[in-house]
């Protein structure tokens, strides 16, 4: 019988631990093993292995990407990576980089999964959006995904501008969501709009439809205003929706910091639309008090596009002199015709109050008005009639003539016959 066969039977648990694989099966490098920490210090983190092996992590092995292997103390259970069977001291070297990284990749998942509101602190910043550590592990916070406050409204988007702006937030924290994450492509995307979405749900709930507001502007863009209401809630004011008459930039009328009221017109999610024209009469209401069809009217011209001309009636009412109705004649140029300022004259040939429109025409002012008499005839051709009676005799002349002629031979023949009938005087 073999020696430690005889020393086996002597000694239950020797053959205990000899029967159990476990102990039998040493992790291969690369594999992830569980163990209890010895010691710990900022060199170095000494961990048994099940009591079979020590295990030691240090140098830049001691770095991760997770939060849980930063205060580490004896006693702690812990796992990491083998990366070298026995060093120079027969220990076994082990990484905490490797196994954090899954570790951090884990947490990520899960905090995406969960939808949970984190703070993150904002590293550095591109044209583009701001980096954001998050445990060890830093993300991207992409512009678009910026709540509206800190969205960087730059005229003209230029990007030096945006950078110039996005800068300001670096080492400032942020409440984000992490909505992407991708281990092997080593992305994790967070968004502030998400987490704060999430908040302004509640916060929108308390309003309705056909609520008044008051509030300050914010921003101002070619398609409408930002307002700021309430705490810390916006919408946004629609270019349509700003005033009743034609608006080509809403900077001609709103500016930043100026103080509104407006009514809520609709509401979308976390999203909330305001109009300032709704608390305002509309002046197309009574139109025809001012204006009808037919009427003579001056404008100045506003704006020309290619299908025509818009033209200032007055400060509520705009109308539109189209292509067609400018000349007889094609327009290859409106500015042949009209730019803007100008102030010409023109005839209304069309009102629609209910769709806020006016049309309006050069062409008509030029052709006779159709209720004009068919005896109101041009001056020329007046004369032109005129002369004619005097060139050409009556067709009745000759008959007329004869008529009179024959008049007075009945006259004379009546005469004579009243001598001749007269009885002759006697002779006393």
């Amino acid at each position: 019988m073999p020696k430690n066969t005889k020393s086996t039977n002597n000694n239950p648990e020797f053959e205990k631990l000899l029967n159990d694989n476990k102990y039998f099966q040493m992790p291969k490098v690369g594999d992830v093993v569980k163990g209890t920490v010895i010691n710990a210090s900022k060199n170095e983190v000494r961990i048994d292995i099940n009591g079979v092996k020590t295990g030691v992590v240090r140098g830049r092995e001691l770095y991760n990407e997770s939060e849980e292997y930063g205060k580490l103390k004896p006693g702690d259970e812990v796992e990491a990576t083998v990366i070298e069977l026995e060093n120079e001291k027969g220990e076994m070297d082990l990484s905490f980089r490797y196994a954090g990284q899954q570790k951090a990749w884990d947490y990520l998942r899960n905090l995406m999964a969960s939808e949970e509101i984190i703070s993150v602190k904002i590293t550095d910043a591109n044209k583009g959006g701001l980096m954001a550590k998050v445990g060890h592990t830093t993300g991207f916070l992409p512009v678009s995904q910026l709540i509206p406050e800190h969205y960087p409204r730059v005229e003209g988007g230029d990007k030096n501008k945006i950078l110039e702006f996005l800068k300001k937030f670096v080492n400032q924290s942020l409440k984000v969501k992490v909505i992407d994450v991708d281990q092997k492509e080593d992305k994790l995307i967070v968004s502030e709009k998400a987490a704060w979405e999430e908040v302004q749900e509640k916060a929108v709930s308390k309003f309705k439809v056909g609520d008044k507001i008051k509030g300050k502007i914010t921003a101002v863009t070619d398609f409408g205003a930002f307002v700021e209401f309430d705490d810390k809630m916006e919408g946004l004011i629609h270019i349509s929706e700003i005033a009743w008459q034609r608006i080509d930039d809403p900077r001609d009328v709103v500016k930043i910091g100026d103080k509104i009221e407006a009514e809520i017109i609709n509401i979308e999610g976390t999203k909330i639309f305001l109009s300032m024209k709704k608390l305002k009469e509309d002046p197309w209401k009574n139109i025809d008090k001012k204006y009808k069809v037919g009427d003579m009217v001056k404008g100045t011209v506003l704006k020309a596009n290619p299908f025509g001309l818009f033209v200032e009636l007055d400060r509520d009412i705009h109308g539109l002199a189209h292509i067609s109705e400018l000349s007889e004649k094609p327009v290859a140029n409106l500015n042949e015709i009209a730019k803007s300022g100008d102030t010409l004259s023109f005839k209304i040939i069309s009102i629609e109050p209910q769709h806020h429109r006016l049309g309006l025409s050069l062409k008509a002012l030029k052709k006779p008005s159709p209720g004009k008499a068919k005896d109101d005839k041009e001056p020329s051709a007046k004369k032109a009639e005129e002369k004619n009676k005097k060139t050409k005799p009556e067709k009745h002349s000759v008959a007329k003539t004869a008529k009179n002629k024959e008049g007075r031979e009945d006259a004379k023949i009546k005469i004579k016959t009243d001598k001749e009938e007269k009885p002759a005087k006697t002779k006393k």
